[in-house]
């Protein structure tokens, strides 16, 4: 099937993809992809043929931004590869946390957040992370706190510097881990890939079988008893591509630095485990 990939266009120059993602659309590029930036107003330029199936790459987009990019996409005559219910069982931790309750911390989700300090209280926990729907606060003192009465301030943060509170809380006990031993893996189609083409650990095909989505991300850590779980540390530290560049069993792209407007990359079924 014809694959394009679409980057978020330059504010200046819309013809081209964002600086942010320059050299990766290059890459793609010369390795027979087509390549388009896609603007603010929804336009694609190149234009997306009919028939085609699009993967993105750029900011990371909310559920209203992501349905805009499928109608975008739809609207020319073309696919997307993942679709929104599926960018969603991948994205918003409540769809895929009761799918892997055994390989990741306890977790708890809300989004009536009235009385949470009580809510939390009730949990009896010694440690609280702290994120939205997708993504923990990586400002300031971040998004771990220790008594329950800290969550309204955290809040607050996580609404100044994000700009909103995506979906609703999820709070995850926190566990000690081995930040040496922190590990991204692949899944595409519920193939399992790493980086340097090694077998992968039985907890990553566990999740492959589990998320319905076609194309996302695994971060596997290792506790500090000595158990191996899945585990995502925030995009903040995510900061390599698949080694720089795609090829033809290219697994994912959807990691990298946020921009100095607090813009996160992502690609598709970007799976934010904390």
């Amino acid at each position: 099937m014809a694959m394009r990939v679409v980057f978020p266009a330059d504010y200046f120059q819309v013809r081209r993809p964002d600086e942010a993602f320059a050299d990766q659309a290059a890459a793609f590029a010369a390795r027979g992809w087509n390549v388009s930036a896609l603007d603010e107003q929804g336009m694609f330029r190149p234009a997306l043929l009919p028939g085609e199936t699009v993967l993105y790459r750029g900011w990371m987009l909310d559920s209203a931004g992501y349905r805009a990019f499928v109608d975008a996409v739809e609207g020319a005559g073309a696919r997307v590869l993942t679709s929104l219910d599926a960018y969603l069982a991948a994205h918003h931790l409540p769809r895929w946390a009761p799918l892997l309750a055994d390989v990741t911390p306890k977790t708890m989700c809300f989004t009536d957040l009235s009385d949470l300090p009580e809510q939390l209280a009730a949990l009896g926990w010694d440690g609280f992370f702290v994120k939205d729907f997708v993504k923990s606060l990586k400002t300031g003192p971040g998004s771990r706190i220790t008594r329950p009465g800290q969550i309204g301030e955290l809040l607050e943060r996580m609404a100044q510097f994000r700009g909103q509170i995506e979906g609703g809380v999820c709070v995850r006990r926190v566990e000690e881990l081995d930040p040496a031993s922190e590990e991204r893996f692949f899944v595409r189609e519920g193939q399992t890939f790493r980086a340097d083409g090694s077998a992968v650990p039985e907890v990553v095909r566990v999740v492959a079988g589990r998320v319905p989505s076609p194309f996302f991300s695994v971060d596997v850590a290792r506790r500090a008893d000595g158990a191996c779980g899945w585990w995502k540390s925030g995009t903040g530290k995510c900061r390599t591509w698949w080694a720089g560049r795609p090829s033809s069993s290219w697994p994912s792209g959807m990691v990298g630095r946020a921009d100095q407007r607090g813009r996160v990359p992502a690609l598709e079924g970007f799976c934010m485990l904390c």
